[in-house]
């Protein structure tokens, strides 16, 4: 039997074996590995950060920033199979319908698809007068002229200019020194603005992005940002688009803000500029990128829904707009239906949002632990409550729902994906689920002996139990016993000859005989356990209860009955239009389910 650590498991894995750390507290024994990790330079010496006096953690966002989708653009250049028109066309038109304002469409210049469909919004009516259409181009004439001949006759247009700054790119990519790459910045923009006023009719705005800014020098970075805001004439009725992108992260997000931040102080003509982010999440940390950069000065995002882009993807606009509606912000773009939002994207981009996506995904609401299950019903009974006492309706109660952090319902979910089923889930969550679903109120004295039954199943089959399955569990268990145990009743009737004097009357078939029974007590339930004993059955009613399922004429009784049945103690249920019937049932099917019952 080989062990966990056993070398022959995993061949190509290597334990790490190097020197404790002379610093290491005795309770890390966690050892350098043979990674050659020396091969990375930090963040600190590969860009020059001269903020030291930050401002932002102290700020808070409490508005929504400009959000712009670039899912038509960036993120369509990171698919295997890039968008046709039409399922552009579907994704533009969710962009719309959820009121976005500004829009990258597309790099007309790089495809011919792309450059067709600028086309087919400039001519099909698709984009609505304060909607701006971006798109995209890198500084060189002859892409530029491409870029503005796609854009004729669409209403509101933004040209999106970028280049490479970053000296690993200026060295490798472009070899050209910091002067020639400012020079072939300048050229381009100025070419852009003079095509754009030979079309005096149009609304052509424009946006420069220094490609990798995060690794640019920042005084470069000014030194360009500021000559083009000049150029561009940038003014504050019609201000020019800095975005500044993490095009690759490389350092934790607090060094992304300080660089924002820097630059929202020092760039010339600032109240003409809007200054915009489009951060990448090559370390994971693009939304919380974006967050700090808007909380230092940030006024624009760009990003993909659910995050679709190169490499790990581009920022994910659903996380960031929700996690600022979690904090009471609006998002200023709908997601009510969030389920609908992802069947797009997940149509146009031929992609899956995983199940753990933040908001979106589908098991993001759901609790499977019993913990968390029994908080959350809880929570939405205490919720319910409270809102009832403040003469609101649910869904315009304040939230405060355990492990919820927003309300399912707010995005079009419902509850039945909050809380489901499997071998971790605990009582709370079963009883919860039946109450929901179906309108069963379990007593708390039952909800042990059913979760011991969930438990049992949920672990022998490793599957999960949906609220159907829960039900017919919960039937066959507890109900069913009353028609098919070994003791049923042929024939019954219940009277009272006498006040708080009850008789039962009724036939019981049992070993495939019949037998005719009565029994008296001060109730109806008393007096069947009398009945009983006529088959030799010892039958003492420890705990009963009863509810409707719903309300109305025609609503069933559900009866629940502890019962010791010849010294063995265990539940049963009845369910019928007939409180008496249900109770009836109740208890015979307790009398059924005992070991002691039937031996």
């Amino acid at each position: 039997m080989t062990s966990p650590s056993d070398s022959r498991l995993f061949p190509t894995l290597r334990t790490p074996t190097g020197e404790l750390p002379a610093d290491a507290p005795h309770w890390n024994p966690q050892r350098p590995s043979a990674m050659p990790h020396h091969r990375y330079r930090p963040a600190h010496q590969r860009v020059d950060l001269p903020l030291r006096d930050r401002t932002w953690p102290s700020n808070r966002i409490e508005r929504a920033p400009l959000w712009v989708p670039v899912d038509l653009r960036d993120g369509n250049q990171a698919l295997a199979e890039p968008m046709d028109t039409a399922r552009k066309r579907r994704m533009f038109d969710l962009l719309v319908t959820m009121g976005f304002k500004e829009i990258e469409v597309g790099y007309p210049s790089a495809s011919q698809a792309d450059f067709d469909f600028v086309r087919h919004l400039a001519g099909s009516g698709a984009v609505p007068d304060d909607v701006t259409v971006s798109v995209f181009t890198a500084a060189r004439e002859d892409l530029i002229d491409r870029t503005i001949a796609s854009v004729e006759d669409l209403p509101r247009t933004l040209v999106h200019l970028y280049t490479a700054t970053a000296p690993t790119w200026r060295d490798v990519v472009l070899t050209r020194s910091r002067t020639e790459v400012h020079r072939l910045v300048l050229d381009a923009a100025g070419h852009l603005m003079r095509r754009a006023e030979e079309r005096p009719g149009a609304d052509i705005r424009f946006e420069f992005s220094p490609e990798v800014f995060n690794l640019t020098e920042p005084d470069f970075v000014l030194e360009v940002c500021d000559s083009v805001s000049e150029l561009w004439e940038a003014s504050p009725d019609r201000p020019v688009i800095h975005n500044l992108p993490a095009t690759v992260e490389i350092a934790t997000p607090n060094v992304y803000a300080d660089q924002i931040e820097y630059m929202d102080r020092h760039l010339g003509r600032r109240d003409s500029v809007i200054l915009s982010v489009h951060p990448h999440n090559d370390r994971g940390t693009g939304v919380a990128c974006a967050e700090l950069a808007v909380l230092a000065g940030a006024q624009r995002v760009e990003g993909c829904l659910f995050g679709n882009g190169e490499r790990t993807g581009n920022v994910d606009l659903v996380t960031l707009a929700l996690n600022l509606y979690a904090q009471g912000v609006n998002p200023m773009v709908d997601f009510s239906d969030i389920d609908a939002v992802r069947e797009v994207v997940e149509h146009c981009n031929r992609l899956p949002v995983h199940p753990r996506h933040p908001y979106g995904g589908d098991l993001v609401h759901t609790a499977f632990s019993g913990t968390h299950q029994d908080a959350i019903a809880k929570g939405m009974a205490h919720h319910a409550e409270q809102a009832a006492k403040q003469g609101l309706a649910e869904d315009e109660a304040p939230w405060a729902v355990p492990y919820l952090p927003i309300d399912p319902c707010d995005i079009g979910r419902t509850y039945e994906e909050v809380i489901r089923i499997n071998s971790q889930s605990g009582k709370g969550g079963i009883a919860h689920l039946l109450h929901t679903r179906h309108g069963l109120d379990l007593p708390r004295s039952m909800r042990p002996d059913f979760s011991r039954r969930v438990q049992h199943v949920t672990d022998t089959t490793g599957r999960e139990l949906g609220h159907r399955e829960l039900w017919d569990l919960f039937r066959t268990t507890y109900v069913a016993p009353a028609q098919d145990g070994p003791i049923t009743l042929v024939s019954w009737n219940a009277t009272e000859p006498a006040p708080g004097e009850h008789r039962f009357d009724c036939v019981l078939r049992t070993d495939g005989q019949e037998h005719s029974c009565h029994g008296t007590g001060n109730g109806p339930l008393s007096a069947l356990t009398g009945a009983l004993r006529a088959v030799g059955l010892t039958v003492e009613i420890l705990g009963y209860s009863e509810h409707s399922t719903s309300s109305g004429p025609g609503s069933h009784a559900v009866a629940y009955a502890e019962c010791r049945v010849n010294g063995v103690t265990c539940w049963g249920a009845g369910r019928d239009t007939s409180v008496l019937t249900a109770s009836v049932h109740a208890v015979l099917a307790a009398a059924n389910r005992s070991p002691g019952g039937t031996s």
